[in-house]
């Protein structure tokens, strides 16, 4: 993949996207991690805790970037994948942050460090796979992702609640990504290459399994909370 072709923005874009609806949930570890510093530290802790998160980040995807161009691990990863997209879609509301408040600035920097490196390996697969083994792709995704994350946390989660379609789009692209990972595994790839309608079937597949299942899903869970209310109104 070369610098300023259509396959490079089609990967900057789907890399956008994945930073956009993923980077929420790190925004808020980093913010509940500085919660209990002194106001003056905060910013300090916030600012220094993600740009070592992004470092380790940027090892974690390189790594992956490398691992992934070992026959069969393009696929395993796509599948590692579908899980992430369909979980984006769940708004059960049970969810939690077990994030420990750092009440010194090197026990919030350590925190705001671990605990998005675990919770950021969805971010690192995405951005592997899409990036296709372009490094400059993980490095500029990288730099986009800093500001989403350190400054980004409250826009993101007003821009979804308010645009709930944010999140389909997201899960799609994730979809889409998984789909073309899975379609360039060294063991596949001569298939899909031999079978061109093949790779445009399987996209449509898993983004339509992603994102209509998902809508499904959660008209499920409406219609069983409203009913669950309903009972226990008139009970």
């Amino acid at each position: 993949m070369d610098f300023f072709t259509p396959d490079f923005f089609s990967g900057l874009l789907a890399i956008v996207l994945l930073d956009l609806v993923l980077a929420g949930d790190n925004a808020i570890v980093i913010a509940m991690a500085a919660s209990r510093l002194p106001k003056e530290l905060q910013k300090k802790a916030v600012f220094w805790g993600t740009f070592g998160a992004v470092a380790v980040r940027f090892a974690l995807t390189a790594v992956v970037v490398y691992l992934l161009k070992l026959p069969g691990l393009m696929l395993v990863g796509g599948a590692l994948l579908l899980p992430i997209a369909w979980n984006l879609l769940r708004h059960d509301g049970d969810e939690s942050h077990e994030i420990k408040a750092g009440r010194t600035f090197w026990s919030a920097l350590r925190t705001i460090i671990v605990a998005d490196a675990l919770m950021g390996l969805d971010n690192v697969l995405a951005i592997a796979g899409a990036s296709r083994g372009h490094l400059g792709l993980v490095i500029i995704g990288l730099l986009i992702s800093v500001p989403l994350v350190v400054w980004g946390s409250t826009l993101i989660l007003k821009l979804i609640e308010r645009f709930p379609i944010i999140m389909y789009v997201g899960a799609g692209a994730i979809a889409f990504t998984a789909a073309r990972m899975i379609g360039h595994d060294h063991w596949l790839a001569g298939w899909f290459a031999a079978h061109g309608w093949a790779q445009y079937a399987l996209d449509v597949l898993l983004v339509g399994a992603v994102c209509v299942g998902g809508w499904l899903a959660q008209r499920r869970r409406a219609a069983r909370s409203a009913s669950a209310s309903k009972v226990a109104t008139h009970g």
